[in-house]
C-alpha cells in the first residue's frame, strides 16, 4: 500500500506523524546516550586528536582491529554452516522427538557468555572432561584451548542459534507449492534451491547475519578467556584501561564503534536490495527421517546430544559439592547440596527473581517497540523509515560496556527538561538497558516476517471492509508471529543472562543472575555458579519449548 494512501484529505498523514513520534522516542532512548558516549570520547579534558595519530601508528592496534573483523566474519560463516542445515533438518524432517529436540538445539543461546565460556573450559579445556577421559583411557594427549580457533569454536556454538531460529521460522511459513511449480517447469533441485528457496529466506538470512556479526564484534568473554595473545578490540580496550591509557581507550572505543557502524550500513544496504514476499503461510511437506531408518534417527539424537554437551557439563558441575573434585576423571561425589543451598536461602534466590521480572518487562516493551517500529518503517519508507530502522538496529553496533556507561551518565542526574532522569541505583535502569539491547532482536525478526507478507493480502482484507486495526490483528500478526516469537525468545533469554551491561548498572538489591555467578566464581563456589547456570538453562528451555509449540500452531 502506498504512502499516499495513508494521507487524509487535509494533508495530515497519521503514519508519518506516528513515525516522527517514534523517531523522537528512539532518538532519546538510543541516540542520546550514544551522543554522550561521543562527547566522552572527543570532549573531555586532556584529549586531543594526537591520540588518533598514535592509534594509527601502532601496529598492535591495527592487528586487533583486523582480528576483530576476521572473528566477526568467520563467526557469521561458521554459524551459518551449522545453523542453516539444522533449521532445514528440524523444520523439514520428521522423526521421533523432533519438537523436543528442535527446542533443545536452540538452548546454546540460553547460556550467558560468561557461563558458556565456563562450560567450555570445563569440557574442552586443558583439565576438562574430554582430556581427562582420554587420559584415563591411556592416551597421552594434550592441547590448549586458546587463540582464534578457540574463540570461533565458542562463537559458533553460541551464535548458530540466530540462523537456526530465524531460518526455521521462515521455513515454517514456506509454501511448497512454489517449489512444485518450479519443478513442473523443469527446474533442477539445485536451481529450485538457489532461485526459489534462498530468495524467500533472504530476509531471515540477512537478519541473522547482522545479529551474529554485531554480537561477535562486541564479544568479550570468549576472547578474554580463550584469546591468549590473540587480542581483539574488546580485550585491547580492557588492556588499555587497565594500563591507565584513558585517552587511547576512548580512541579504541570509537574505532570499534566505527567498524560496527560500517558493518551495519553495509548489511542494511544489502538488506534493501530487493525482497521477495510470501502471500500466506504455506504447507510444508516434511520428509520422513528415522521411521524407515533407525540409523537416521540415532544420528539426529547423537547430534543433539553433542550440541548439548556443554549444558550437560554445567549440570554435572552443579552437582559437585565444594572441595570434593581434584584430579579424578569424573567427580567422585555428586549431590544436590548446591541446589538445596540456593532454595534454602532467600538471598540466593533474589537474583533469580530480579532477572526474570526485568527480562520479562524489557522483552514485552521490546516486542511492542520493535514491531511498531518495523511496520512504520516499512509503510512510510523514505528517509524517515530508514532513520527509524537504523535506530532500531544501532544498539548492536555499540559494545555493551560503552552503552552501559553512556546510559549511566545520562541517567545520573535529575534534569527532566533535558530528557535526563535520576534512574541510576533504581530498579528501572536495568530493564531500560535490556530494552535497548533487545531492540535489534525483536525489530530484525519482525522486519524479516513483515517483508515476507504480500501487500495484496492486506489490500484484500481492506476491500472486505476490515479496519486497519482488525487487519493488523487478524492478518498481519498471525503471519508474522513465528518470526516475532523467535526474536522475543532470543530477547528474553539474552536479557535474562546479560552480564556486560548488568555489571556496570546493577545495585545490590537489583543484582541479576549473571552478577551472582561472577561473585560465586570469585569465591571459588563453582558448584553454586553452575547451579545458577542450570537455572538459566531451565528457564531458557521453557521459553523455547513454548515458542516451538506456538509456532507450530
Amino acid at each position: 500500500m502506498s504512502e499516499a494512501a495513508g494521507t487524509s484529505r487535509n494533508g495530515f498523514d497519521p503514519r508519518r506523524a506516528a513515525g516522527l513520534a517514534l523517531l523522537v522516542f528512539l532518538a532519546w532512548l538510543v541516540g542520546y546516550p550514544l551522543l554522550i558516549t561521543l562527547r566522552e570520547a572527543f570532549g573531555l579534558e586532556g584529549f586531543s586528536a594526537e591520540f588518533f595519530a598514535q592509534f594509527a601508528d601502532r601496529g598492535d592496534e591495527w592487528r586487533a582491529l583486523w582480528r576483530t573483523l576476521l572473528v566477526a566474519v568467520c563467526s557469521v560463516v561458521f554459524s551459518a554452516l551449522v545453523g542453516i542445515p539444522l533449521a532445514f533438518l528440524f523444520e523439514r524432517g520428521r522423526f521421533f522427538g523432533r519438537e523436543v529436540l528442535g527446542a533443545l538445539v536452540a538452548l546454546p543461546v540460553a547460556l550467558p557468555p560468561l557461563v558458556g565460556v565456563m562450560a567450555f573450559l570445563f569440557l574442552y579445556g586443558e583439565s576438562g572432561f574430554v582430556l581427562r577421559g582420554l587420559r584415563a583411557l591411556g592416551l597421552d594427549i594434550s592441547w590448549q584451548l586458546q587463540g582464534l580457533w578457540a574463540i570461533l569454536l565458542v562463537h559458533t556454538y553460541s551464535m548458530y542459534v540466530y540462523f537456526y531460529l530465524f531460518v526455521r521460522s521462515s521455513l515454517a511459513r514456506f509454501d511448497d507449492s512454489l517449489l512444485e511449480a518450479a519443478a513442473s517447469m523443469g527446474a533442477s533441485p539445485w536451481s529450485r534451491f538457489f532461485r526459489v528457496t534462498v530468495p524467500l529466506l533472504r530476509p531471515a538470512l540477512v537478519s541473522a547475519s547482522l545479529l551474529v556479526f554485531m554480537t561477535a564484534l562486541a564479544s568479550f568473554s570468549a576472547p578474554y578467556i580463550f584469546g591468549g595473545n590473540y587480542r581483539v578490540m574488546t580485550t585491547q580496550i580492557t588492556a588499555s584501561k587497565l594500563n591507565g591509557q584513558v585517552e587511547m581507550t576512548r580512541v579504541e572505543t570509537v574505532a570499534l564503534m566505527s567498524l560496527a557502524l560500517i558493518g551495519l550500513l553495509l548489511a542494511r544496504r544489502f538488506d534493501q536490495r530487493g525482497h521477495t514476499a510470501v502471500a500466506q503461510r504455506g504447507t510444508t511437506r516434511r520428509r520422513e527421517v528415522g521411521r524407515k531408518s533407525v540409523l537416521g534417527t540415532a544420528l539426529v539424537w547423537c547430534l543433539a546430544i553433542f550440541l548439548l554437551l556443554p549444558h550437560l557439563t554445567l549440570a554435572l558441575l552443579s552437582l559437585v559439592p565444594a572441595n570434593t573434585w581434584t584430579t579424578e576423571a569424573v567427580p567422585p561425589v555428586l549431590s544436590s547440596v548446591n541446589y538445596l543451598e540456593l532454595v534454602s536461602q532467600p538471598e540466593r534466590l533474589r537474583p533469580v527473581f530480579n532477572s526474570v521480572w526485568m527480562a520479562a518487562v524489557a522483552t514485552a516493551l521490546a516486542i511492542a517497540v520493535g514491531l511498531f517500529g518495523s511496520r512504520i518503517a516499512l509503510l512510510i519508507r523514505g528517509r524517515l523509515g530508514q532513520a527509524i530502522e537504523g535506530l532500531l538496529a544501532l544498539p548492536w553496533a555499540i559494545p555493551g560496556t560503552v552503552f552501559a556507561v553512556a546510559l549511566a551518565t545520562m541517567m545520573s542526574v535529575d534534569r527532566p527538561w533535558a530528557g535526563r532522569f535520576l534512574w541510576v541505583g533504581t530498579a528501572w535502569i536495568l530493564p531500560v538497558a535490556y530494552l535497548v539491547r533487545s531492540l535489534p532482536l525483536t525489530s530484525r525478526s519482525a522486519m524479516a516476517g513483515l517483508r515476507q507478507i504480500d501487500p495484496k493480502v492486506e489490500e484484500a482484507a481492506a476491500s472486505l471492509g476490515a479496519s486497519k486495526w482488525r487487519t493488523l490483528r487478524a492478518v498481519v500478526l498471525p503471519l508474522v508471529r513465528p518470526s516475532l516469537l523467535a526474536g522475543a525468545g532470543l530477547a528474553f533469554v539474552t536479557s535474562l543472562g546479560d552480564f556486560v551491561t548488568s555489571i556496570l548498572l546493577y545495585s545490590f538489591e537489583t543484582r541479576p543472575i549473571s552478577v551472582e555467578i561472577l561473585s560465586s566464581l570469585r569465591l571459588q563456589e563453582t558448584g553454586i555458579a553452575a547451579a545458577y547456570g542450570v537455572l538459566l538453562m531451565v528457564l531458557g528451555s521453557v521459553v523455547f519449548l513454548l515458542w516451538g509449540r506456538r509456532t507450530a500452531l
